[in-house]
C-alpha cells in the first residue's frame, strides 16, 4: 500500500529546515540563534558555538558569549569575526565575549528581505521537489499494478492538499519574519 504519509513528513522536515534557517537571518534585535551557524576550534576539534559557551543577549543590542573554558575566549572571538555573512566585531575582557549588533539600516533590511524571499523560494522548491518524488513513486505503483487508477488520482490529491498546507504555513511565518525585520 502507498502512504503519503512518508512525503508529508518530508515536507514537515523541510519546513522545520525553513524554520531553523529564518532564526538565522538578522533582525533588529540580538539573538543568540543569530550565532548559531558558528563552529569554534578547541582543544583540536570543531564545535558548534554553542558547546563550547553559553550564549544569551541581556540586551537588545548585545550577544553576551561566556565561554566554558576562558582559555578558549581567542579561538570563540576569532571564529566570530571570521563570519563574513554576520559583520559582527567582537570584543573581549578575557573571560566574556561580547557581541555588539549593530542597528540595521533601512537599505540593510530591504536586503534582508530579498535574502528571506531567496529562503522562501528554496523551500517551496524543496517541497515540489517531495511532491514530485511521490508522484513519481505513485505512477511507478500504478504502472507495476499496485494501485488503481482511482488511488493514484486520491494519492495526487492527497498530496496536492499537503502542499497548499505547508505553503500556506510558509506564507505565515514569511509574513511574520518580514514584520519582525522592517520593524524598527
Amino acid at each position: 500500500m502507498f502512504d503519503t504519509k512518508v512525503y508529508e513528513d518530508k515536507m514537515a522536515a523541510a519546513l522545520s529546515h525553513f524554520e531553523d534557517e529564518l532564526k538565522k537571518v538578522r533582525t533588529g534585535r540580538a539573538h543568540p540563534s543569530m550565532l548559531d551557524g558558528i563552529f569554534v576550534e578547541v582543544y583540536g576539534t570543531q564545535l558548534p558555538l554553542n558547546q563550547a559557551a553559553t550564549i544569551t543577549a541581556p540586551e537588545p543590542q548585545m550577544i553576551q558569549v561566556t565561554p566554558f573554558d576562558p582559555t578558549n575566549v581567542e579561538p570563540i572571538v576569532s571564529a566570530i569575526r571570521g563570519n563574513q555573512s554576520l559583520g559582527f566585531n567582537p570584543s573581549d575582557d578575557g573571560r566574556i565575549v561580547r557581541v555588539p549588533v549593530p542597528q540595521l539600516t533601512e537599505e540593510r533590511r530591504r536586503e534582508i528581505v530579498k535574502q528571506l524571499g531567496q529562503k522562501v523560494e528554496d523551500c517551496r522548491i524543496a517541497l515540489r521537489n517531495i511532491r514530485g518524488d511521490g508522484l513519481k513513486d505513485a505512477k511507478q505503483a500504478k504502472n507495476d499494478k499496485k494501485l488503481s487508477e482511482d488511488d493514484y488520482k486520491r494519492i495526487e490529491k492527497d498530496l496536492d492538499k499537503s502542499i497548499s498546507e505547508f505553503q500556506s504555513r510558509i506564507e505565515e511565518i514569511t509574513k511574520a519574519k518580514e514584520k519582525e525585520i522592517l520593524t524598527i
